[in-house]
């Protein structure tokens, strides 16, 4: 969770920006070809290389949670995940293979889920130690979701579940190599398949990545008119096509809904969108969804 350092450090990267974009250009040749995309942590521009190929180089704000970018991409070496084509770790600059169209724009919402789901078989292997455990993340997570109390904006019931289950799935180091933030717009399409972007990259059970799947593209499920049961049909068509353990998917999205909220609740980051009281909702309607999912 942010604090002051935190706010101040991110400023300091904002304000050195344009000078490390300058040097990184210089450097690698690099010749801009577009406006930049940008993001909270994040600034990624279309450029030109020295051979005239279009790339993305990407410039990261890195934080606890997602130092390990860099060391993930690497070791998925290009297999179902954008190429990294070079990489500046110490500065957080990336140089990748142009990619265009994501998941969010495809048309049959079931399909792209099945789609997300299958890159998580694909991508899954077993933990490596270059890369940070993320049931530690997890853990001290909890204990400052648990420190909030009332505070939380969501039911005590809710909250109360969270800490319990996430106590049990995160007591161990995580097992295999997982993205952390897979969801439909960071999937995007490269000859006719499919392939993963922007992953956070730390140690952890494979069932910790449903969560962000079932909190976006919500105009779709509020069109189904019941929005808990659409959620479910999510869940299960993401559990069942990569063959997770349903319990434990289940408890690790009551678990993530719940550290969200204690997000918004300290530092009033929404997670979709710019609407904290909008994405209260959603996380707090995801986890009244998970009630009926035996385990």
């Amino acid at each position: 969770m942010a604090n002051a350092q935190q706010d101040a450090s991110r400023g300091r990267w904002r304000e050195g920006l344009p000078r490390l974009v300058e040097e990184t250009f210089r450097r690698w040749h690099l010749t801009p070809d577009g406006d930049p995309i940008e993001g909270s942590a994040a600034r990624v521009f279309p450029v030109l290389d020295a051979d005239g190929v279009r790339r993305a180089c990407k410039f990261g704000y890195y934080e606890e949670d997602n130092v390990g970018e860099i060391p993930t991409l690497s070791l998925w070496g290009g297999r179902s995940a954008v190429e990294m084509v070079r990489a500046d770790p110490r500065r957080g600059v990336l140089l990748l293979e142009w990619l265009e169209g994501d998941l969010e724009e495809h048309w049959d919402a079931d399909e792209a889920t099945r789609t997300v789901a299958g890159l998580y078989r694909r991508l899954h292997r077993r933990s490596a130690p270059q890369l940070p455990d993320g049931h530690a993340f997890v853990r001290r997570w909890l204990a400052d979701l648990e420190a909030l109390g009332r505070r939380v904006p969501g039911p005590p019931r809710f909250v109360e579940w969270a800490l319990r289950a996430g106590r049990e799935l995160a007591a161990e180091p995580g097992t295999h190599v997982v993205h952390g933030d897979l969801h439909y717009q960071n999937v995007m399409a490269r000859d006719g398949d499919w392939v993963a972007i922007d992953p956070h990259g730390y140690n952890a059970a494979p069932e910790y990545e449903v969560a962000p799947l079932l909190s976006n593209r919500w105009a779709d499920l509020e069109a189904t008119g019941d929005v808990g049961e659409a959620i479910r049909d999510r869940f299960y068509s993401a559990v069942d096509t990569a063959e997770l353990d349903e319990r434990r998917a289940r408890d690790w999205v009551v678990v993530r809904c719940m550290i969200n909220l204690a997000w918004v609740a300290v530092d009033g980051i929404a997670g979709v969108g710019d609407d904290p009281h909008d994405w209260i909702t959603r996380n707090v309607t995801i986890v009244k969804a998970m009630q009926a999912i035996e385990g």
